[in-house]
Order: structure tokens, then sequence, then C-alpha cells
């Protein structure tokens, strides 16, 4: 067989349970529940870092947020990173990029500082990306750094590879166009000999910056009306009952474009020689977990431990992905970078975290991690490991979160019971009674930590004997 194309579908922001495979009651995603009826489905996947920027980062490149040093969002990725783009095009591949990147510009548009790449200071939030800052995505781009400073639902534009804007026809959801442009490409692809990679980075179901609210297509709010809240957000102080139905309505709208998709690789007679990837880059806790704590950022519907955030959609389908299989085992986003190498016969390269999901589907996995590890940023310097009982998470209370992305001292924050708590109500830190399992989590957080490549902190315990 010939080596399989591979469809990188990423979303912004979106919450595993929003997806009918995972729990959700409304018919919100019924293409990608079919898609995981056929693939293989992560039923606990996680992001490893919970902001835009530092997720897409370690997406590219296999390597920690720290390690790049993209902790934040406004440091543009290093110029000499190899990413999984250039990976993929020594193996032959023809490999394109649609819709956000998020990773070129470096000057800050918050209280914090400049990030100079070689003593100079990039802006492309609304210009073009060059070539050179495009991680290597040479064969097709249509994209925009900043996608929520060029476009709102209905209006707005992106960049071609020449630099052009390419316009939103008027009154057309942003998802459909892009999803049009993507069509555009597979019909063009999809007829040639040589094996592509696409990356379609979509912005919803994120927030529209300017607007404070999300976005779904006309007709989101009455359409999904009678939601009902996940048990974190119930009866939680957020902007949850005035938003989740436009929320779902971008998902849902993503779920059709899915479809459509789906249905030009079946009509190009390639979708069988095609992995899809469903993801995103962290969820949204919708403003109820950082609210009034120092440091908590304007817009913060991330950057926080819980799982609101953190934990994503994860469903791929193709070859080696087949046969409606459920996967229990924990997975990070860090994992990605590796996976899709495989899928192209490429071997881990020493710098790349994470290892093959391809493991776990195969049941050739030994010593899969028992939990996965995040790095947090911008509205505190913390650091967290989520087992499939247990949440720990510590910070750094003194650091500037925007300027520094690490310290060598941590205090504890939150620790949670996930079997008895799932919905992280009863923060257990501070009780005595839990002084050896926090101890047990600890030595696991600073092992992960120096795997990172990070110095090996001192965790201060605040229980009480």
């Amino acid at each position: 067989m010939n080596k399989p194309n591979i469809i990188f579908f990423f979303t912004d922001q979106q919450r595993w349970d929003t997806c009918g495979c995972y729990g959700q009651p409304l018919p919100v995603t019924p293409n990608l529940d079919q898609m995981a009826g056929d693939g293989v489905i992560f039923m606990n996947a996680f992001t490893c870092q919970p902001v835009c920027g530092p997720a897409r980062s370690c997406l590219q490149t296999g390597k920690y947020a720290t390690e790049t040093g993209c902790f934040r969002n406004d440091i543009g990725l290093p110029l000499g990173e190899k990413t999984i783009a250039h990976h993929l095009s020594e193996q032959g591949y023809k490999v394109g990029y649609i819709g956000k990147w998020h990773l070129a510009s470096n000057n800050s548009d918050s209280s914090g500082e400049d990030r100079p790449q070689n003593g100079i200071v990039y802006d492309f939030k609304t210009k073009p990306v060059p070539l050179t800052h495009r991680g290597g995505w040479n064969d097709e781009w249509i994209a925009s750094d900043v996608l929520e400073f060029t476009s709102h639902a209905y209006d707005g534009h992106m960049f071609d590879k020449d630099n052009r804007v390419k316009e939103f026809p008027p009154g057309r959801y942003r998802a459909d166009v892009q999803t049009d442009w993507v069509l555009d490409v597979l019909e063009r692809w999809g007829k040639e000999d040589q094996p592509f990679m696409l990356f379609l980075s979509y912005i919803e179901p994120h927030h529209q910056n300017d607007h404070h609210r999300y976005e779904g297509p006309h007709g989101s709010k009455e359409k999904f009306k009678n939601f009902i809240p996940p048990g974190d957000l119930a009866g939680a102080e957020g902007d949850w009952p005035e938003n989740y139905p436009d929320y779902l309505g971008c998902i849902h709208s993503l779920d059709d474009n899915l479809r459509r998709i789906r249905e030009k690789l079946n009509q190009l007679g390639i979708e069988d020689n095609t992995v899809i990837i469903f993801t995103s880059d962290h969820g949204s806790h919708f403003r109820t977990r950082n609210r009034g704590l120092q440091g908590a950022h304007y817009d913060d519907y991330k950057r926080s431990c819980h799982d609101g955030c953190i934990r994503i959609p994860l469903i791929i389908r193709g070859p080696g992905f087949e046969g409606g299989k459920v996967i229990k085992d924990l997975v990070s986003l860090i994992d990605l970078p590796s996976t899709l190498l495989a899928c192209a016969g490429i071997s881990k390269p020493e710098s790349m975290h994470g290892r093959p999901l391809q493991d776990l589907v195969s049941g050739t996995a030994t010593d899969w991690p028992e939990e996965v590890f995040l790095q947090i940023s911008e509205s505190w310097v913390a650091r967290a490991i989520r087992t499939k009982r247990w949440k720990y998470c510590v910070y750094a209370p003194e650091k500037n979160a925007w300027t520094e992305s690490c310290s060598d001292v941590y205090v504890d924050q939150y620790l949670y019971d996930l079997e008895n708590d799932p919905y992280e109500q009863n923060n257990l830190m501070g009780n005595p009674d839990y002084q050896v399992i926090r101890d047990n989590l600890a030595e696991i957080l600073k092992r992960r930590m120096a795997e990172a490549g990070e110095n090996t902190p001192e965790l201060i315990s605040v229980m009480k004997g």
C-alpha cells in the first residue's frame, strides 16, 4: 500500500464532552460519532498546555513549550525548529496548512514584553506570514497568524501562500469558507500519486475576542437552547448560560464540515488510504475556574488544570486506526507528533516526547505512562499531572506568568480525587489525610518536569498536620 495521506482536523478550545461519542446528549456531532464507530476513540485525551500558541508549538515539534520557548501566546516558533512538516516533506509528502497558525508573531499585545528573534520583533497578527515563519508548510498555505484578528464568524480573510488576501464570501460562515478552500486543495492533490498531509486549523469554537462571546452559525441559540450543562459548569458562576448554545453551534458546524471532507475523500477514492485525526488544542471552563484569583487572564476560558479546559476529544480513523476500538489509557497532545510520523513510517526522533498511539491501538505498548503532564502559563506559572484518579497541581505565586516560563520552587495548589469528585468541586489540598497521596504525586510530577528538560524543583506542601 502507498503511504497514507494524513488530514489533521484541529479545532480550538473544544471540550471533549461536546461530542456524542463522549456522552453529549444533543445531536451535535453525528458525523464525528460515526467516524469514531469506524475508527478509534481515545476516551482520556488531554492537552499538554492549555493555551493556544504553546499547545500548537508542542504539536508542531513534539517538544514541550518551555523547550521551544513558546511558553505563552505571542512568542513565535524559533526559525530553526524542525517540525512535523519538515519530517514529512523529507519523506516525499506534500504538506499544506489551512487556518489559524499563531506561531509567527513575537510581539506582545498584553502587559508583558516582546520576545525578539535574533534581535527582531515580528508582528504578523494582521499581516501575511512570510515563508520563513511557516514552519515548513510550504506546498500549500492559506492562513492567518491570529485568525481571530482577521475575521469574525461571517466576515474576514486569510492569506494565501503568495501573501495575497483571500476574502470570505459575503454571508458565509467562517468554518464553511475554510472547508471550501480545503476541498479545492483536495480536488487537486487527491488526483496525484504523491502522499499529502493537510493540517486544518479551525478557530471554532474559540470565542470571538473582540466581541467577547462565542459565535455559532445563525440559529445556534435556538437550535441548542435545551442543552444540559456539564457537571463542572452547572451552578457555577461564569458565562456559560448565554454562550453554550453558540458554542455547540460552532461544533455542529465543524462536524458538518468534517462530513464534507470525508465525502470529498470518498469521491476521490482515497478515503481508505487517508488517516484523519480529529482533536483540539484545549477545552473551555467558561470563566468558572480562575475568577477572582490573582493573575487571572482577562479572557480566561482556559489556563487552568481543570478537566473542563484540559480534556479534549481525540478520534482517529484510517490505516492502523480501524474497527471502532475504544482506548481508555491516558494520552496527551504531546503523543500526536510521533503518531503522525509513524503514520508515514518515520521513526520518532530523540528530540520528540510522547509515544506513537499506534502502540496502544495494536496492543503492543508496554509501560505506557499512567499520567499526563501539563505546563500552565499566562495566568500563573504552574505544573500539573492527571492520573485516572488524581489531579495534582502546583504553582509559583511569586513569578510573573507572562514573562517567566518556570520556577525552581512551586507551592501546592490543587488536589482532586476524580473518582469521587469528577467535577472537581472539592480541593483536598490542605487536608492532612491526603499527605501520602500528595507526596507520591509530587515525586511523579518532579520526574515528569525533569523529563521535559526542566530543573527538578522544590514543591512546598500546604498540608496541615
